[in-house]
């Protein structure tokens, strides 16, 4: 007879203290196969998935949705089956059918998508096999779950649009109907932060209390990284597997002017500043969760190719939910882009203890003096902020002036010039 496994708590990067449980996928007696999501457990950075150790049943949950817990915690207790197949629920839950049972395809089309796929699933209440997925071998993915809710939201519309209003003939009535109805369409709800929101929101309130953060700003001419694009994107994206993007010249542009003015790659440390002679580039990503900054390790050695391919990986595995843990610790300097929502201009926010960081805004047409003509030029404003206690605004701004260089003459930084 099989043996009750304790599942744990996974083990925690020193960075992060302890987990939630986020959510429980299976039920105690429900049958489930290897290496099937569990539950999610959400740290102040990503949400990990605790998988089954073998084809069995969960037998008990000792922490529930909501608690917390460290590292080594006990999560719930797991019955392994005998003879390798899925476990089948106790005999006096015969009567009862979990969710997923006799529908092997479908439990494995469940453990296959993604935890925010999941969230999704769960908040509204939707049926996975009521959604035709659009990814590899019909697998669910997020835009399909958020095209099934737009439907049910514009039916649920619908329907309350066509119900027939009840208005009272007398005026003193009829106001009084309306007096009465109207705190009905005033609506509220609260929810607890996530730990990845707290954990942003704390953050940032020790980023403008520590340090004395001062923005400075610049605009570059697009023109030349467009022009290169234009005419290299495609042969780029076939040789390497990925597209030529804006990122790749900026990560390039912020290295060597890194290398030129190393205390804007420096932190601060009590009463020291510690100089990095690397450059590990964090490069904001937008998620469901809130922001998540992965890091470019040694960004000074990698080639532009390899720029691209990192940075579209991260923000793959980041919007997945599937980024680790390692990926999010560390770096000497970061780089946002708010030009994809559409963004023209912004102070960007420092990301302790680090001393810079550069926003990218959106591209757009602007009236500029050329050689003494108006011309029509792709203009992107820059900005950076930068600790003052350690950048003085001469640096600052020759950095600045460095990237806008870098980026309207791209060849410099193939020459090193």
């Amino acid at each position: 007879m099989s043996k009750t496994i304790e599942l744990k708590t996974p083990e925690l990067p020193e960075s992060v203290a302890d987990a939630k449980v986020l959510a429980w996928h299976k039920s105690p007696g429900e049958p489930v196969a290897q290496d099937e999501n569990l539950a999610d457990l959400e740290t102040d950075k990503v949400v990990l998935e605790v998988p089954a150790p073998a084809d069995g049943m969960l037998e008990k949950i000792v922490a529930d949705t909501g608690t917390v817990v460290n590292a080594g915690a006990p999560l719930a207790l797991f019955l392994p089956s005998a003879n390798g197949a899925a476990a089948t629920a106790p005999a006096e839950n015969a009567g009862a059918v979990p969710d997923g049972a006799g529908a092997p395809a479908r439990n494995k089309e469940a453990a296959a998508i993604s935890p925010a796929v999941r969230r999704l699933l769960e908040e509204h209440d939707l049926d996975l096999a009521a959604i035709k997925g659009s990814g590899r071998k019909g697998r669910v993915l997020k835009r399909d779950v958020l095209a099934a809710i737009s439907v049910a939201s514009s039916t649920d519309t619908a329907a309350r649009t066509e119900e027939p209003e009840t208005v009272d003939a007398d005026i003193g009535e009829g106001n009084e109907v309306a007096s009465a109805a109207a705190p009905a369409r005033r609506r509220e709800r609260r929810e607890t932060m996530s730990r990845l929101r707290a954990r942003i929101a704390e953050r940032m309130v020790e980023s403008q209390r520590a340090a004395a953060m001062l923005t400075t700003f610049n605009d570059a001419d697009m023109g030349a990284v467009l022009d290169l694009r234009r005419r290299h994107g495609e042969a780029f994206e076939a040789r390497h597997g990925v597209r030529m993007g804006f990122m790749g010249f900026f990560v390039a542009a912020s290295v060597a002017a890194l290398k030129r003015y190393p205390v804007i790659n420096a932190s601060v440390e009590g009463d020291e500043i510690v100089y990095h002679d690397y450059c590990d580039i964090g490069v904001a990503v937008s998620t469901d969760r809130g922001l998540l900054v992965p890091v470019l390790r040694d960004a000074e050695g990698m080639s532009f190719a390899a720029i691209e391919q990192a940075v579209a990986a991260f923000a793959d595995s980041a919007r997945k939910g599937a980024i680790a843990l390692e990926d999010l610790t560390g770096g000497t300097f970061t780089i946002t882009n708010g030009g994809v929502f559409g963004s023209l201009m912004s102070t960007p926010i420092l990301n302790p203890p680090q001393s810079g960081i550069l926003g990218m805004h959106r591209i757009e047409q602007r009236a500029v003096v050329v050689d003494g003509d108006i011309v029509a030029r792709p203009m992107m404003h820059l900005a950076l902020s930068y600790d003052h206690r350690i950048v003085d605004g001469r640096e600052a701004v020759l950095f600045l002036s460095a990237i806008k260089q870098a980026i309207e003459e791209p060849a410099s930084l193939l020459f090193e010039i």
